[in-house]
């Protein structure tokens, strides 16, 4: 049976933070600050709400044209806010001044933040000791210049120790996180097609090995969940086979909750990934997970769209 808990005193005992399952935590990670699946994604409220309660939340970072990095997810600000044109030609100035839309397009009492506005924004509450703040960035190390790795490291050096940094290229995670002592390193083997590639070929002990070459010192590993679910079809245990090297592991997202989706989750829990991306973690917490469904092939992960050329996953 499981048991969904919750780690914080001062939170109310449904917040979801973690499912307990035959004897393994597994944190929720809030996807892009999200608590449930209605939440519009960035919002300070929830991300404020998060670190408040010992929350696992993830949150994307693009670089402006002050070379500070937006918190947004993609390249451009026409969709998400009530801006309009490409984030890497929009000042610092401009973007504070956007306001968010929630998932039907209108817009939010919620400003546009930027990295460097999370200190200010944290300053005000007590954060809970196990609150983690994923910073994935969105870009690669092509991207990055001295500014720009300056201004990351100004930005996250007050509260380091809850920042971890993720990024699907392994040279920009290095760099950046030595430039910033005290943050957590994670890294995401999944992207430029070495998921496909691994599925393909069955060739899994060899995307754990490059894995761990191309980012030794990363402590999460973020796995497509579609890759971790096609190994344990195949009888290859990729979780454990990161565990056997001290790496924990993000299965990567889950983004529709339904009695459908229980033998998917439920596997996921049975592997003992240590942590599940979600845009629904109160769904996810809630879900009956000892209900044996009557349909069957059951899709909970989302197929990564892949923009033609960029070699980056659209998660």
């Amino acid at each position: 049976m499981s048991e969904i808990s919750s780690p914080s005193p001062s939170g109310p005992s449904s917040t979801p933070l973690y499912i307990d399952f035959d004897g393994h935590r597994t944190m929720l990670k809030w996807h892009r600050g999200r608590r449930r699946a209605a939440d519009p994604a960035f919002t300070a409220t929830r991300i404020v709400e998060g670190m408040r309660l010992g929350a696992s939340i993830e949150v994307d970072l693009v670089i402006h044209a002050d070379r500070g990095f937006a918190i947004l997810h993609d390249r451009t600000v026409d969709q998400a806010t009530t801006g309009t044109g490409a984030i890497a030609s929009l000042p610092a100035a401009y973007l504070r001044g956007l306001a968010l839309r929630d998932n039907h397009g209108n817009p939010l009492d919620e400003r546009v933040l930027l990295l460097e506005d999370l200190t200010e924004l944290f300053s005000d509450i007590d954060i809970a000791p196990t609150s983690i703040l994923q910073l994935d960035f969105k870009e690669d190390d092509a991207a990055l210049d001295p500014r720009a790795v300056d201004i990351f490291a100004r930005s996250v050096e007050p509260l380091a120790s809850h920042y971890i940094l993720s990024c699907g290229d392994a040279a920009a995670v290095a760099r950046l996180t030595a430039a910033a002592p005290g943050i957590r390193v994670g890294y995401d083997p999944c992207h430029r097609g070495a998921a496909d590639a691994a599925i393909r070929s069955g060739d899994f002990d060899g995307f754990v090995a490059r894995a761990l070459a191309a980012s030794p010192d990363a402590e999460m590993i973020y796995l497509e969940n579609r890759l971790i679910l096609a190994a344990d079809r195949r009888g290859y245990d990729l979780v454990g086979a990161f565990h056997r090297h001290d790496r924990l592991v993000d299965g990567y997202t889950v983004t529709r909750i339904g009695p459908d989706t229980v033998p998917e989750i439920k596997r996921l829990l049975q592997l003992r990934v240590d942590q599940i991306t979600t845009d629904d973690p109160e769904g996810l917490a809630a879900l009956d997970l000892e209900r044996t469904p009557s349909s069957r092939g059951a899709r909970l992960v989302r197929w990564v769209r892949r923009t033609a050329g960029s070699g980056r996953s659209e998660v």
